[in-house]
């Protein structure tokens, strides 16, 4: 059988930047998109010629907004990645770029999984976020996409200064309204990063106790709708748990491919270079597109690792976190595992730096 290894295709080409992203994309490059997708077919091939890509058990197109980038230009890319058999392949959309015509070329190119960007289904929090699709979008967008027999996941984000309670139920029970019901349901606290319109605007900036009644509300929703989490900010129905999430959190091997894309292999992490025509231009002029990389040694990649098992249902050998008074009620402590509380999910990073590695691990 294959050994679980995946790969991220990052496609940084977005029609407008929403207010909170800091990621890795932009609004005036869509004149590379040829070129660009060309190139990230070269350094996959590249990379099978080197004996770096092994056969993807799960790939990941996020961005930016890979349904952006025309579908025969997507296909072209998925075409030049080695699968195994059964490999999920998850494509990320904006529910306003989504059609049945799109979709039925993700069919073709073997996309199993597409992930919907929703944020909310309350248009006053979506202008406050910057977003630019309307509610009945996603209605539409689901439905072709289920047509099809793709796995829907959905995204949300709460905490925003323009929304309220209320407005966060009435997302929550939209999406489970959905037809088909998506099986995998995201949902981020909103996060402020440096340079973005978001973090110039103070009286939007979320309030960290609101946030935590969020979180609370969310997981209620969604454990009573038979929706399980799996990581702190992740839930879904039984056996739809997304497994390149998972792959991340087991600390696994993955490829990046494409500009700001990130690798790992064996304790080993690189990055490609940010920006789209750089990318292009290494990559056509046969140079590296790797822009840096590091080297975790054998604690640094203990300590990762129990850092990322801590936030999913999995958790974390019992040794591992301090059996102090002040921690108790953030851990279920049962068959040698420590797995976080509600509670102690909305603490996890807290809990992360708490974190022991026993100078001899145990057997």
């Amino acid at each position: 059988m294959d050994q679980p290894f995946g790969v991220y295709v990052h496609v940084p080409f977005c029609a407008a930047r929403c207010d909170y992203c800091a990621f890795a994309t932009w609004t005036d490059r869509d004149h590379l998109m040829a070129d660009y997708a060309a190139s990230c077919v070269t350094e996959l091939e590249r990379a099978r010629g080197e004996e770096e890509l092994a056969r993807a058990t799960s790939v990941f197109v996020g961005g930016g907004t890979p349904s952006r980038l025309p579908g025969e230009l997507l296909a072209e890319v998925l075409a030049a990645v080695p699968r195994a058999p059964g490999a999920e392949v998850t494509v990320e959309c904006n529910p306003e770029g989504a059609s049945a015509e799109l979709f039925s070329t993700y069919k073709a190119s073997g996309v199993t999984r597409v992930s919907f960007g929703v944020q909310s289904m309350v248009p006053k929090v979506l202008a406050g976020l910057g977003r630019r699709h309307r509610p009945g979008a996603v209605s539409e967008a689901v439905a072709h996409a289920g047509a099809l027999g793709f796995e829907c996941n959905v995204d949300l984000i709460f905490g925003a200064a323009c929304e309220d309670d209320g407005d966060l139920l009435h997302s929550l029970e939209a999406v489970l309204s959905l037809d088909p019901r998506p099986a995998h349901v995201s949902a981020y606290a909103l996060t402020v990063e440096p340079g973005t319109p978001l973090a110039r605007d103070p009286a939007r900036h979320p309030d960290d106790d609101v946030q935590a009644r969020r979180y609370r509300l969310v997981d209620r929703v969604l454990s009573q709708a038979g929706y399980r989490w799996y990581e702190i900010s992740n839930w879904a129905v039984p056996g739809h748990e997304c497994r390149h999430n998972q792959l991340y959190w087991r600390q696994g091997d993955y490829r990046g491919i494409g500009c700001a894309a990130h690798s790992h292999r064996r304790g080993r992490r690189w990055w490609n270079i940010r920006t789209p025509e750089r990318y292009v231009a290494a990559v056509r002029s046969s140079r590296s597109p790797v822009a840096g990389e590091e080297v975790l040694d054998d604690e640094q990649r203990t300590l990762e690792a129990l850092a990322l098992s801590l936030r999913t249902a999995e958790g974390v050998p019992a040794w591992a976190v301090p059996d102090d008074a002040e921690l108790r009620g953030l851990v279920h402590r049962r068959h040698g595992r420590a797995v976080l509380t509600l509670r102690g999910r909305l603490m996890a990073d807290e809990l992360s730096r708490r974190l022991q590695v026993p100078t001899i691990l145990p057997a």
